[in-house]
């Protein structure tokens, strides 16, 4: 009688093996000669000239607004008393430049709120204030 062939139903590693600690030598030799990527950040022209009496609006940590007008002493206020301290800041001098300072830890969406509200407002000049070291 004839015996029946088995079939083998391994797969054979060894090869995947190899194979992966051939790549693995090749990713740990080329991974310390790669150049980190750089960002090329836009840059921004200053102002000819730095506009005389600035309106300060500062957005806190929290989100909390302050505003540094005309008067020179910083009031806290809330978004509808910076519109309608704003608009009263504009009729007196229509060329008006304001300022937004943000907190370190403030988010970028208050930040930008408040830029927002300003230049609904009517203002042309509208600015953010930098710290330079």
């Amino acid at each position: 009688m004839r015996r029946a062939r088995r079939l083998k139903n391994e797969i054979n590693v060894v090869p995947y093996i190899d194979v992966m600690l051939v790549l693995l030598v090749i990713f740990m030799v080329a991974t310390p000669m790669m150049q980190t990527g750089s960002v090329d950040l836009p840059s921004v022209g200053q102002a000819n000239t730095p506009p005389e009496n600035p309106l300060k609006v500062s957005v806190g940590a929290h989100g909390d607004l302050t505003l540094l007008g005309s008067s020179g002493k910083p009031r806290p206020v809330d978004k509808g008393e910076l519109a309608e301290l704003l608009r009263q800041e504009q009729e007196k001098n229509p060329e008006a430049a304001v300022l937004v300072a943000g907190d370190k830890k403030a988010s970028y969406e208050s930040v930008l709120a408040a830029l927002d509200e300003i230049k609904a407002l009517g203002f042309k000049r509208v600015g953010l204030e930098t710290t330079r070291k």
